[in-house]
């Protein structure tokens, strides 16, 4: 990981579940640190590199892991507690109260389920940043980054490439 060697649990049907993404690396290096405190979302957190690593860089924020498969959720959690970061929430969707604002959301989305599925999943988790939060997406250019970036702009958002290296690309996503 960027901010040191750590040992994660890893399953099969768990995205990734041989390395860290090289996207979540080049996502985890691109970005700035999170803010101290608040809410923070991993959406679609696998078995947790992206929440564990924000948990570690901002112990005094919640670090929500949220993903649609208990599998990646019971790894996440597991991950989570083997590196004593008690400030990691595990989630499915509807589990994360309505009210919850985050200040800062990170992903690396789940583009292969197809454009309308991640376009409902952005379209619910993107309205949800407090004021002043960024969303930080890493996409592979060849799936889709800049058409995913022309979409969102397109529904109103802000869209800054904050980076760009070995074919993926971080946008940092605000309320426009």
């Amino acid at each position: 990981m960027p901010d040191g060697r750590v040992e994660l649990a890893v399953d099969r049907g768990v995205f990734a579940a041989g390395r860290v993404d090289p996207g979540t690396l080049v996502l985890l290096r691109a970005v700035p640190p999170p803010p101290p405190a608040g809410d923070l979302l991993d959406l679609g957190c696998g078995y947790g590199p992206i929440a564990c690593t924000l948990a570690r860089r901002a112990p005094g924020a919640t670090t929500w892991a949220v993903d649609v498969n208990r599998r990646a959720r019971e790894l996440t959690a597991a991950n989570a507690a083997a590196l004593g970061l008690t400030n990691v929430r595990v989630a499915g969707p509807a589990e994360v109260d309505p009210s919850v604002r985050f200040a800062g959301i990170w992903s690396n989305p789940p583009i292969r389920i197809g454009k309308d599925a991640l376009h409902e999943l952005l379209g619910t988790w993107l309205p949800r940043l407090a004021p002043g939060g960024s969303a930080w997406l890493v996409v592979q250019r060849h799936l889709g980054a800049d058409s995913l970036a022309a979409w969102l702009a397109g529904r109103g958002w802000s869209v800054r490439r904050a980076g760009s290296k070995q074919g993926y690309r971080v946008l940092e996503v605000t309320p426009a």
